[in-house]
């Protein structure tokens, strides 16, 4: 007869749940994870951070092949696209990582519990699988992620009008692509299809693209944006998107009606919380639907825990991930804590776009006295033997102590470049301290140094 008690019981397994059954197997726990997929991984390995990296990846080369070599002297003749080649490998990458994951609950002895989770009390799931399982956990996680959220008068059919999920997998290009929401999910998509050969529309009910992000990085990324062919209708209030005909219709208000192929619905993403028995077990939510948790990210049931897209904040698979590390340690060690002020967060577009910290916006609304640095990488000699001059460094530092509170980076590499400025945030450096730090050369990192130049108004090759 299989186990029916465990430690720990996670439910999820995605990036913040098998991370945390991993982490709390190391640490001597008897952990069964809870995932009705039949893969591993969640929404971020199987339809979402991965296989969107994946095309993204594979359509900048097409458009690099049809439009950038040329320049470096390289000719390639007529070039031609095989989108099932790209989806297999897509589909190839997504698949190995997941059998990856799967390894790891076997090396480090998790038992994949297989079905759909129902907190039945404080200590017991119901996993309706093939046989309906009862089991207990002497704690539970709850990590069961985020699904998209759709918008009143969207008539969303899952194919023509529909998510990311479904725009990851278009059978053919489409001709015309209307996007709803000018995000990061909306905008990496939107350019993998652009570039691919699709007209791609937005339709963003803000007066600006990346809502949160640093205002003048989202400016200068919009007007890059446009620079690739992509339109932007702002201020856009969609009120109706049906498929008609073998067309769909997008209407906004104040805006004449809008014909596409097809629709990709980007607004965000709601909590994964249906039929989990939250009531039931006595835990609570917001008015939101999100878990609310409070220390060690216990919810209000005892013994009961959160993490990741589930509970809010930033919805991101490497916040999950740390989460369910921080989590399971202090449950087991009394010790875990995660730094909400240094996570990261990055738009894997070209150029690509990553922050990390306080925005120009958020301090001025703190009122905290800051300085700030700002080099382009127009005057970086790595940035113009790669082609890729697009963008700058933005660092903020307190006026007074000249710590460093928040990096903004849109160009080349940029999601790879705030990995310093993330440590740095981390260790409570100054931009002085980044500063001083040698930046080999030539290297995009060498941005980041002048920025930190810049922030006491040295830079050199400003």
């Amino acid at each position: 007869m299989a186990d029916t008690k465990f430690d720990l019981v996670v439910i999820g397994g995605g990036p913040g749940g098998y991370v945390a059954a991993i982490r709390g197997a190391q640490l001597g726990l008897k952990v069964a994870c809870v995932e009705r997929a039949s893969t591993l991984g969640g929404t971020c390995l199987n339809v979402g951070c991965i296989p969107s990296k994946a095309l993204l990846d594979s359509s900048e080369r097409y458009h690099q092949v049809q439009s950038e070599l040329e320049n470096h002297g390289i000719g390639v003749g007529q070039v031609s696209l095989d989108l099932g080649q790209m989806m297999k490998r897509k589909a190839a990458i997504v698949d190995q990582l997941t059998k990856g994951v799967e390894f790891l609950f076997k090396k480090n002895k998790v038992t994949w519990l297989r079905g759909a989770a129902e907190l039945t009390g404080a200590h017991t799931v119901t996993v309706r699988g093939d046989e309906p399982t009862a089991v207990e956990g002497d704690r539970i996680i709850i990590a069961t992620g985020s699904t998209s959220a759709r918008l009143p008068g969207v008539e969303w059919d899952g194919d023509r009008i529909g998510g990311s999920t479904q725009a990851l997998s278009y059978p053919e290009v489409p001709g015309t692509l209307a996007v709803i929401g000018a995000g990061v999910i909306g905008l990496e998509l939107g350019s993998v299809w652009r570039r691919l050969g699709s007209e791609v529309v937005f339709f963003e009910y803000l007066d600006q693209i990346l809502p949160g992000t640093d205002g003048q990085t989202a400016k200068q990324a919009l007007r890059l944006f446009k620079k690739q062919g992509l339109e932007f209708r702002l201020g856009a209030r969609v009120e109706r998107a049906v498929v008609s005909g073998d067309k769909c219709v997008v209407e906004a208000a104040g805006m004449a009606p809008f014909e596409a192929d097809r629709v990709l619905l980007a607004v965000g993403r709601k909590p994964a919380t249906d039929g989990l028995g939250l009531e039931a077990a006595g835990v609570a939510t917001d008015e939101r639907g999100f878990i609310k948790v409070g220390d060690g990210w216990e919810t209000s049931a005892k013994g009961v825990y959160a993490i990741g897209d589930v509970i809010g904040g930033a919805l991101l698979a490497h916040k999950a991930s740390d989460e369910g590390v921080a989590c399971v340690e202090r449950i087991v060690t009394g010790v875990g804590h995660v730094n909400y002020d240094a996570v990261p967060a990055i738009v894997y577009t070209e150029p690509q776009i990553a922050s990390v910290g306080a925005t120009e916006e958020q301090l001025k609304e703190r009122e905290v006295p800051y300085r700030k640095g700002l080099f382009r990488f127009k005057a970086n000699g790595r940035a113009l033997a790669m082609g890729h001059t697009d963008g700058q460094i933005k660092l903020l530092a307190h006026e007074q102590t000249d710590r460093l509170l928040g990096a903004h980076i849109i160009g080349p590499a940029a999601g790879d470049l705030i990995a310093e400025a993330t440590v740095a945030l981390e260790f409570g450096a100054s931009s002085e301290d980044l500063a001083r730090a040698f930046h080999a050369h030539p290297t995009l990192a060498e941005a980041l140094k002048e920025a930190a130049l810049d922030v006491d108004g040295r830079a050199i090759h400003a």
